[in-house]
């Protein structure tokens, strides 16, 4: 697989964080507008659905989530073998360029179908961005801190989400759905093409690591070669892809039928920003600390321990509708969802070859966040046929079986 040419001189880069801490901290400054991109939607859109477009059914509703989901997936396919041939920061800054229209569409949009289209955009936008800031912090650190460097780049982004859902439920609250809450999208996507600006090429770090790696290992790897490898054949990355898939699973549902099971116990706008941002919150600044702890005890357990908790914490919801018992359950999610995220992705750090890391990384992502499709599809059927309770439910059965794989299957410790 060709990496792509890079001018910088290779006697001159090092790897490390320490070594690479300005370009390392302008990376996770752009993670946060990221996230916050996404955060823009999380405690508002399904309010949006109900009340100004008419949507009923839980499925019909949950569709935006679909549409993001499977774009973004499709983008991570092709997003890791892009920065592989032309260079990462091309690949991020035609992410921000995508990114845009999104909040004006969201803030002027006649018909739901208008909202469809931006969350199309939003999903490209973020297979483009945020792989990328992950690729490239990978490749800045090098192999010795993976699980910290991924620790404060989900970190950054989840926070960041958690911020935005906050905000925007607020401003919600205060001033309508729209197009109040939609202006803040304008301000994070101008400021993070702005700041991408200023990110340097680390195609010349992967030459580096590449040069101190066994030859033997990489080998010619085809794009159908990496695809196979890393969703079916290798134990390893078999088992984190599928994690990663349940993963958003999860978070696709808590994202769509929460916010439902909030306003179903009688809850106002501000109060379900609240509930809305706890979680992801949690999972933002608790990721540093897990991250780190990975490196130092191993990546298999905090995995399936993670899928866990997940699991206990989305059974909380459906059994207590208390403000503190809801938010407990918000803070336990998260702090599963942390012990999950940035150890998946040091792991395929740790299992890929340099020379089609990225490529392996970009078929991780696309199972990871074909879970959002997965996830909304299936509790929005689920919810329409059954009840929300039911589609909650089985989404916490699905997570505990996934742990229960990852301990079963995933050698890597």
């Amino acid at each position: 697989m060709p990496v792509a040419a890079t001018s910088e001189p290779m006697e001159s880069v090092r790897l490390g964080l320490r070594a690479n801490l300005a370009q390392f901290t302008l990376l996770v400054v752009v993670n946060g507008f990221v996230g916050a991109m996404v955060g823009l939607e999380r405690s508002i859109l399904p309010a949006l659905a109900a009340d100004e477009f008419g949507l009923a059914a839980r499925s019909a509703i949950l569709s935006f989530i679909v549409v993001f989901g499977l774009t973004k997936a499709v983008t991570n396919l092709f997003a890791g073998r892009i920065g592989d041939r032309v260079g990462r920061r091309p690949v991020l800054l035609v992410g921000w360029t995508v990114a845009q229209p999104v909040p004006w569409l969201l803030m002027w949009a006649p018909t739901w179908e208008w909202v469809l289209a931006a969350n199309a955009l939003l999903g490209v936008s973020q297979g483009l961005t945020w792989s990328t800031t992950v690729i490239m912090k990978i490749d800045l650190v090098g192999p010795e801190r993976r699980g910290l460097a991924m620790g404060w780049n989900e970190s950054a982004g989840y926070a960041a989400v958690a911020l935005a859902a906050l905000a925007t439920g607020v401003v919600a609250g205060a001033h309508g759905l729209r197009p109040a809450p939609f202006w803040l999208g304008v301000g994070f996507a101008t400021s993070g093409a702005l700041l991408s600006l200023a990110v340097r090429e680390t195609l010349s770090h992967v030459r580096k690591e590449s040069a101190a790696t066994i030859v033997a290992e990489a080998g010619p790897q085809r794009g159908s070669e990496v695809f196979l490898r890393t969703s079916l054949l290798d134990r390893d990355l078999s088992a984190i892809s599928q994690a990663g898939l349940v993963n958003n699973l999860n978070d696709g549902m808590a994202w769509g039928l929460f916010p439902i099971v909030f306003a179903a116990a009688g809850f106002e706008l501000e109060a379900i920003g609240v509930l809305a941002a706890i979680y992801p919150a949690v999972w933002g600044v608790t990721q540093v600390a897990t991250g780190a702890l990975s490196d130092a005890v191993g990546r298999k357990w905090l995995i399936a321990g993670g899928l866990w908790l997940q699991s206990a914490a989305i059974v909380l919801v459906v059994a207590f509708s208390s403000f503190t018992a809801l938010a407990l359950a918000q803070v336990l999610l998260g702090l599963g969802t942390a012990m999950v995220y940035p150890t998946l992705l040091a792991a395929i750090g740790d299992v890929a070859h340099p020379a089609w890391r990225a490529s392996a990384v970009g078929v991780y992502r696309f199972w990871r966040d074909l879970g959002y499709a997965v996830g909304a599809l299936l509790a929005g059927w689920t919810a329409d046929r059954f009840g929300v309770e039911a589609a909650i439910l089985l989404v916490a059965v699905i997570t505990f079986a996934s742990g229960s794989l990852v301990a079963m299957r995933m050698r890597l410790r």
